[in-house]
């Protein structure tokens, strides 16, 4: 089965099809720490984590697809993904300025993740 863990209104709004878990209170790491979670469950990563070239402390939306597998069996490639992931994000975080932004600008942001995940979903045949 296919999740999308997103906290991108966007992205809930637009895949029907798909199981979406949406963290509508969540940030950035937030979606990723789920996203680590899943995998120590036995999930695999379908898209990278950090996809674009929209560094982690530049917007505060993200989604990634994964497929649950089995619990028995843990996918150490996507472990270490999503385990970098996180450290990079940490590290963007830890330096971000406190940038506020408009409605206008998260609206940008919003539609600039729904579309790379639109295109990663695409790719994969989802």
């Amino acid at each position: 089965m296919k999740i999308l863990i997103t906290n991108n209104p966007k992205v809930d709004k637009k895949f029907k099809d798909l199981r979406i878990e949406y963290l509508s209170d969540g940030g950035l790491l937030d979606v990723l720490i789920r996203v680590r979670d899943e995998i120590h469950n036995g999930a695999r990563l379908l898209t990278h984590p950090l996809t674009s070239s929209i560094k982690p402390d530049e917007t505060p939306f993200k989604s990634v697809l994964i497929q649950k597998g089995d619990i028995d069996k843990l996918d150490m490639e996507s472990l270490e993904i999503i385990s970098n992931s996180i450290e990079v994000a940490k590290k963007f975080l830890n330096n971000k300025k406190n940038i506020v932004y408009t409605e206008a600008i998260l609206e940008d942001f919003q539609i600039i993740d729904l579309s790379v995940i639109t295109s990663g979903i695409e790719s994969i045949g989802g």
